[in-house]
Formats: structure tokens, C-alpha cells, sequence
């Protein structure tokens, strides 16, 4: 079982930066792949970015390409979401997930992730 916890959230102004972190409990965090997903109210929970457990390969959505970078410290048992030139529709609570299948490619679908974190809230004011 892993356990997960977002933190870094918060509120800011369109242009802004904000980093997100996952710290992981458990000593398998390094076979795990990760991603962040984010859900905006009333929408579907939909995939942002991805990291394979290597760190060796990732993967983003279009709308974020340029301007979000996700990376891992598995010796912190962390992975972070580096989040530049906000725009209000970046607006959602963010959630990380873990895939405990150690694939060799990376799942953009959250039903392949098999723990979540609780989510911590971004906030961007035009």
C-alpha cells in the first residue's frame, strides 16, 4: 500500500508560478510510475503529466507542453509538478496517482493508477 500527499497549492495570478509536490510513503516508490491529474468543477478528472519510475521518459497534455515540468527525487520519494506561465483554465484541484505495474510506457488513463492523493487545490485569478 502507498500513500500519497499533495501539497503546494494555492491561489495565485495568471503568469504565475507554483510547484506542486507528492510525497509517497513506502519503499517501493521507485518502481512506481507517476502522474498528476486534475479535475475543474463540474469536469471529468483528466491527465496532465506522467513519469515513468526510471525518470527516463515523460509524457504531458497538449495544453501544458512548454510550461509544466514534472520530475522525481526517489530518493525523497517525491515527484513534483513545476507549473510556469499559469493560466486561469489551469484552475483545478491536482491529484497525483501511482502505477505499481512498473510498465515500460507510461498510462494517461487514471484507471490504470492504482493509489491517489487527496488532491491540493490550484487557484489561478486572471
Amino acid at each position: 500500500q502507498v500513500q500519497l500527499v499533495e501539497s503546494g497549492g494555492g491561489l495565485v495570478q495568471a503568469g504565475d508560478s507554483l510547484r506542486l509536490s507528492c510525497a509517497a510513503s513506502g519503499s517501493t516508490f521507485s518502481s512506481y510510475s507517476m502522474a498528476w491529474f486534475r479535475q475543474a468543477p463540474g469536469k471529468e478528472r483528466k491527465f496532465v503529466a506522467a513519469i515513468i519510475w526510471s525518470g527516463t521518459m515523460t509524457a504531458y497534455t497538449d495544453s501544458v507542453k512548454g510550461r509544466f515540468t514534472i520530475s522525481r527525487d526517489n530518493a525523497k520519494n517525491t515527484v513534483y509538478l513545476q507549473m510556469n506561465t499559469l493560466k486561469p483554465e489551469d484552475t483545478a484541484v491536482y491529484y497525483c496517482g501511482a502505477d505499481r505495474m512498473a510498465r515500460r510506457w507510461l498510462v494517461t488513463t487514471d484507471l490504470e493508477y492504482n493509489y491517489w492523493g487527496q488532491g491540493t487545490q490550484v487557484t489561478v485569478s486572471s
